[in-house]
């Protein structure tokens, strides 16, 4: 049986991840600082902190997984400001200790590094949807540091070890932190509906525009990709993007509209980032013509459900 070692596996993409292998027929193990919030006999979990190098060889050699997805990460940008020793720490450093694990107890195995679409940074001033032969010109800590661990598992693939970059855009959905702009909209309108929030959102540039995938399409794409453990020949790096720009006013008006509450809308200077950029969308046009990938989740129903999961959420918050 195919055994994926999923890095990262209690985040917002891995839960999502999850189950999506494990409905592909993959047999997962789960690795992360912490036990998994709802375990269960059908994967097996692993206490694993990348940043320990010795965790990660003994974690590959128990395991020898078949394919290894690594998510692992700091992933929010505000974060990679206040503690970009921590950033690079885990996301370069951490990736740096998985691939030496790799090569020492796992040389066969297909891995999928997820990056970000961060790392084109600057080079969006175009205004164009970019690809993957985009420059990469990042404008924060965290995309720098996702930029390096591209540039370190670039190194371990003239090694020989097999595998592929991930550069996914803005990808959304339920389960998501309230960190991130979608789910942040929509928590303040479940507060609003239930009279917990004045009737005000609190928001930053809703100029800005950005591509939006629901997280299922996402990881649609990263089971896609497993499959280039089977050929010998392939693309290394892969945009997961719609190709298509939405203000994030846009994102705004459809998620007040799907409300009955009458709110009003604020900005909030805490909210605007110090890098922001006008618009960033990305062209997925390798990804369609090698695996006929696509995104197939509209945005209006993915903000629907990020909307109803989080009137459920705010009635038992305090």
């Amino acid at each position: 049986m195919k055994h994926v070692l999923l890095t990262g596996a209690n985040g917002f993409v891995g839960k999502v991840l999850l189950e999506t292998l494990l409905a592909a027929g993959y047999r997962v193990s789960c690795a992360s600082t912490a036990p998994h919030p709802s375990p269960r006999a059908d994967f097996e979990q692993i206490k694993l902190d990348i940043r320990d190098a010795m965790a990660c060889v003994a974690a590959l050699e128990r395991t020898k997984p078949t394919h290894i997805i690594h998510l692992a990460a700091i992933s929010h940008v505000p974060t990679s400001f206040r503690d970009p020793l921590l950033t690079w720490n885990t996301n370069v450093l951490g990736s740096l200790n998985l691939l030496e694990a790799i090569k020492q107890q796992a040389s066969d195995a297909f891995v999928v590094f997820a990056s970000s679409s961060e790392v084109y940074g600057e080079a969006f001033k175009a205004g164009i949807a970019l690809d993957e032969n985009s420059p990469c010109l990042p404008m924060n800590p965290y995309a720098a540091s996702k930029l390096a661990a591209e540039l370190a598992f670039e190194q371990y693939f003239k090694q020989g070890i097999r595998g592929v970059i991930v550069r996914p855009f803005n990808h959304i959905g339920v389960g998501q932190s309230p960190d991130f702009v979608t789910a942040s909209f929509a928590r303040q309108i479940a507060l609003i509906e239930c009279g917990k929030q004045a009737p005000i959102m609190q928001v930053g540039n809703l100029e800005a525009c950005r591509d939006f995938l629901d997280v299922h399409d996402v990881c649609a794409a990263y089971l896609q990709l497993l499959e280039f453990s089977e050929v010998q020949t392939y693309p290394r790096i892969f945009n997961v993007a719609s190709g298509h720009a939405c203000k994030i006013r846009e994102v705004l008006d459809e998620l007040i509209s799907q409300s009955s509450a009458s709110i009003s809308v604020e900005l909030d200077p805490q909210r605007l980032r110090p890098s922001d950029i006008p618009v960033a969308a990305g062209n997925c046009d390798r990804i369609h013509d090698v695996l006929s990938w696509q995104p197939k989740i509209s945005l209006k129903e993915t903000l629907a459900l990020l909307l109803a999961e989080w009137r459920l959420r705010v009635v038992t918050e305090r």
